[in-house]
């Protein structure tokens, strides 16, 4: 889809970014496996597509560390986070590197192979279906193949640069 300018000059970064601090979402670290090696990032930009198939988008800065694997990878996990689980999202979402991420957290094999967090509020196990490459990021869109929910069914939210309980 082509947009049409009005003349309109573009949002500067920071009041965009200041605009999407009060956008709350649910914290997320999104895992893979590539070459025998486990990667994941934190995510907030996750989101349902369809539930015919069930399918969900996950979009990652292709400037980030762990990008080259989840370009080459065939399947992912969406592991939702509970409020007491904080060190991990910043733990993903720093920079720390790709082998000492998983140093924190109950990571078990999920069925396909992928790092799927075992007390996580819910996991979507995703099988690779496409992409979409928009400004900084990708868009990867995946097919769910299996979901895991904890009991407890708390979410950690993320908000005003602020982590919530939900």
């Amino acid at each position: 889809m082509n947009m049409v300018s009005h003349g309109f000059d573009d949002v500067d970064k920071a009041t965009f970014r200041s605009g999407m601090s009060r956008l709350g979402s649910a914290v997320n670290v999104v895992t893979t496996r590539h070459d025998g090696k486990r990667y994941g990032f934190t995510a907030s930009a996750v989101c349902s597509v369809s539930d015919t198939p069930a399918t969900l988008l996950v979009c990652i800065n292709r400037a980030s560390s762990c990008f080259h694997a989840f370009e080459n990878a065939s399947r992912f996990c969406v592991n939702t986070l509970m409020p007491g689980q904080e060190d991990i999202s910043n733990l993903f979402g720093g920079k720390t590197r790709a082998d000492d991420r998983f140093a924190l957290g109950d990571w078990r094999e999920g069925l396909t192979g992928v790092p799927v967090l075992a007390d996580a509020s819910v996991s979507f196990e995703c099988e690779f279906t496409n992409a979409v490459d928009e400004a900084t990021h990708r868009i990867l869109f995946g097919r769910v193949i299996g979901i895991r929910e904890n009991e407890e069914r708390a979410t950690l939210l993320y908000c005003m640069r602020r982590y919530l309980s939900g």
